[in-house]
Order: C-alpha cells, then structure tokens, then sequence
C-alpha cells in the first residue's frame, strides 16, 4: 500500500551496511538544482523496522526533526510542552529574555555555541536580574534540548551573568516603628504597621480580599509569587487585629481599599510617600518584610513557623519535608514579636 503524500518513505541503500534501510521525512523543498530535500530521520536494520519508525515520525514529528529544529522553533515547543509548569511570573520573565536571544532565533540550535550564548548576556543592555534571565532561558533550553536529543552536551553550564549586588535594604528600627504607632490613626499609617506585622509583599497584601481574613481563627491566606508563598496562611498579630477589624468595617471587597476599590500598587506607593516624608523615615514597603523576619528571628521563633508565614522554601531537609506546623503554633510564634509599650 502506498504511503500517504508527504507521509515519507523507507529506502534501502546500496553495499554492505549494518542498518541498510534509511527512514526520510516528506519533502520540505528542493535544492538548487531541483532535487528534492528530506528530513533525515533515522536508519534501520530491516523495512519493518523502519516503517515503524517512520509512523512514530509521523505520530511526533517535533520530537525527530533534530538537526534542524532552530533556536525559535526550540522556544516555541518549550513554551508548549515545558513553560506551563512554571509560575506566571518566571513564564513573563523568561520569554522577556527570550527577546534578548532573537539575533540567534534562525540558527539551528545544535549550531548555537557557548559564546553566542553568552554574547546574548552580556550584550542585552541591562543589569543583573535580566542577565540571570536570559542565562537561565539559556538553561532551560539546553535541558530540554538535550531531553530531545537535539544537542549532546549543555553549553548553558559555561554561562555567566552578574552577580545580585548586596542589598541595601534595612529594617526599621524600634524608634520608626513607635512612631509609627503614635500616628495610627493617620491616613495609610495603619497599612505600614500590617505590612511590618505581617510580613507580606506588596503585591500580595493590596491583592487579599476580605474572604480570605478569618477574624475568628485569626489568620489571613494570601501570597502570589513562589509556589512555597500562594495560599499560605498568616496568622493577625494582636497589635494589629484592631486595624484589620476597622479595615474589614470599611465599604470594598479588598482588606486594602480606597474609595471602595482595589488600590493599585503605584497608587499605594504615592500614600507610602506621603506617610514616610513627614516623619523622616526613608523605607521601602519591601523593607516591612525584613522587618517582620527580623523581628521573629530576634525574638527566637522557630525556624520552619518564619520559612511557612514568610512563605520560604526551608533549608534544610528535615525541615522542608518531614516539620510541619499547625495555626496555633504559628500563632504562638508570631506573638513572639512584642510591641513595647509607647
């Protein structure tokens, strides 16, 4: 029976060979002088063998065509079969990368060296965090590559990038804090003292609507970026239960609202500013996070209950795997942290 059109084909060769039968794709094109060019995919000791393979070709062609699958065709089938298990934000970040390798998206990838890859870093123009991206895109290409059978050997290892500069984030000190506290009542002031007593990012606690506050255990859910961080629980300190209760009294599906809606992140940044200049202090709201871990360290909570309400992977393994930590000890740990009298 006749194979179907652009099915390909099973075609002995010529001499004495230890796998005769060579097993070609349908035609993709035509050379120079007009004859016709296939995709190469593979030899095989008998017809039968090699009709088989030729099927399972047919059945994942991606998964065959390796000496010519180039850098972009490679991305495209990573972001397919490979992307979706990443977070959101890893997947924004490395196809942002990506856009920093286009000057290689044509070439074939087994082609692509180790200084070509390198050359996509230390050319794209911006800092460190950029340059880690588009190494490991780099690193995540060269794996499943390699998974492929694509490329026999990870470039991606030689690869180097900036290193994090050291932070120049601080906490606040128990001065700032008093301060703060004596003007609660202040517009925007009482969303510092949660953020301090809470530990949440930014972004995760102008996200927490009011169905995810339990007034009567105790706790709010939130956290968005890290997969140790989503849906984790935090229990409310006693200092600020007094503000969440008032926040939650006001109109809004959000803990954190203005005029009865979400407050975006750039909005509340203008408010932070508007707290923090007249009283002198010179802090970021990321700053309240290692404010709220240095607290809890300071005052000697246990390690796994910081690593669950600052949703942090722990360490070490008997910690990460085999400890487990129920609400109310991460409420004894969280009261730990102890606000001294005015």
């Amino acid at each position: 029976m006749r194979n179907p059109n652009h099915y390909g084909s099973v075609v002995k060769l010529s001499g004495k060979r230890r796998r005769p039968y060579l097993v070609r794709g349908g035609v993709y094109g035509y050379d120079d002088r007009g004859y016709p060019q296939f995709d190469i995919i593979g030899y095989a000791a008998t017809r039968e063998e090699g009709n088989l393979l030729l099927a399972e070709y047919n059945r994942n062609p991606w998964d065959v065509n390796r000496a010519k699958i180039t850098l972009k065709q490679l991305f495209e089938l990573w972001k397919e079969k490979k992307m979706p298990k990443l977070g959101k934000a890893n997947q924004k970040c490395l196809c942002s990368a990506f856009g920093h390798c286009a000057m290689l998206e044509n070439l074939p990838y087994k082609q692509i060296k180790a200084y070509q890859m390198q050359d996509c870093i230390d050319n794209c123009g911006k800092g460190y965090s950029t340059q880690g991206a588009v190494k490991s895109l780099w690193g995540h290409l060269d794996r499943f590559a390699l998974e492929l059978d694509v490329i026999t050997r990870c470039y991606s290892d030689l690869l180097t990038s900036d290193p994090a500069p050291p932070t120049t984030r601080d906490r606040f000190s128990e001065k700032e804090i008093q301060l703060l506290w004596q003007r609660q009542t202040e517009p925007w002031v009482d969303t510092v003292l949660i953020f301090i007593y809470s530990g949440w990012r930014i972004s995760e606690l102008l996200a927490i609507k009011k169905t995810a506050v339990d007034l009567q255990a105790g706790a709010m859910i939130g956290g968005t970026k890290t997969k140790a961080g989503k849906n984790r629980m935090v229990p409310i300190h006693s200092a600020i239960r007094p503000l969440i209760e008032r926040r939650m009294k006001e109109p809004g599906e959000y803990l954190i609202s203005r005029n009865g809606k979400r407050c975006s992140e750039s909005a509340y940044r203008r408010f932070w500013k508007e707290v923090m200049e007249p009283l002198g202090i010179q802090k970021t709201p990321h700053e309240c996070r290692h404010t709220f871990e240095s607290m809890l360290d300071s005052a000697g909570a246990n390690r796994k209950c910081i690593d669950l309400m600052m949703g942090h992977v722990s360490k070490d393994t008997g910690n990460r795997v085999y400890n487990h930590k129920t609400l109310e000890e991460l409420k004894t740990a969280i009261e730990l942290i102890q606000r001294k009298p005015a």
